[in-house]
């Protein structure tokens, strides 16, 4: 069990970032939602946690905003004392296709998916430095390796946390801080909803989409049990990228 640790996880109101601080709560961190919009999918987030047995406290702002950023870490650092987990979920799509991609749409991903993990990473850097231990782990995604047609934004912000990810991976390392991130193939969440699902499962050699526990799962086992794992993407895709 992780007694008294702390581990903060964007966009975990709803979908594969609740998942994983619902999974990480079990191993027993306590967790630090943080949120853009939804107060109602928050709240239900919160009392789930709380009723596992773990501190909970929900932080809303908008985690394209560097200042926001920084004062979020700033308020858990005081309310919890220590953060040992990020994972740098949050996320947005804003699809279409390239030659009539407005720079807003460009913009509004790059700042939400990638700058976001920067602003994160850094504010919480210090307190791992200091403590000497940590883990990050970004959520790219299989579009960030091999690319998707209508999803330049996305595909370059996830091929971007993957960079980060092995970077900070060899610069972190010799103060005992981890880093690596997870590239999800197609999960079952309201991202994919709307999506051709019988025809995407002919090309996933499991033959069925994924679900945010399968997210989870990993980022509990790269959080809490792969202290010789970093600098890694770990594709979690039924098989589609191999």
């Amino acid at each position: 069990m992780a007694d008294n640790k702390t581990a903060i996880v964007t966009g975990a109101s709803r979908g594969i970032g609740k998942a994983c601080a619902i999974e990480l709560a079990k191993a027993g961190y306590n967790i630090a939602v943080c949120y853009a919009g939804n107060d109602e999918a928050s709240a239900k987030t919160i009392e789930e946690l709380k009723s596992i047995g773990v501190k909970a406290k929900a932080y809303k702002f908008n985690v394209a905003d560097k200042e926001a950023c920084s004062k979020a870490v700033e308020e858990i650092l005081t309310d919890f004392g220590s953060v040992e987990i990020l994972v740098n979920n949050a996320g947005i799509t804003r699809d279409g296709l390239f030659m009539r991609m407005s720079s807003e749409n460009w913009e509004a991903v790059i700042n939400t998916n990638l700058n976001s993990a920067f602003y994160m990473s850094n504010a919480v850097i210090k307190t791992m430095v200091k403590q000497r231990s940590g883990c990050i782990i970004n959520m790219s995604s299989i579009v960030g390796v091999m690319g998707n047609a209508g999803q330049a934004n996305y595909s370059a912000a996830k091929a971007g946390l993957i960079g980060l990810t092995k970077s900070l991976a060899k610069e972190l390392g010799s103060r005992n801080i981890r880093v690596n991130a997870i590239a999800p193939g197609f999960i079952q969440t309201d991202m994919t909803k709307d999506l051709d699902t019988e025809k995407i499962t002919e090309h996933i050699p499991l033959k069925r989409l994924g679900q945010p526990e399968d997210i989870a799962k990993t980022v509990k086992f790269l959080a809490h049990d792969a202290l010789y794992i970093t600098g890694q993407v770990i594709g979690v895709d039924g098989g589609l990228v191999v």
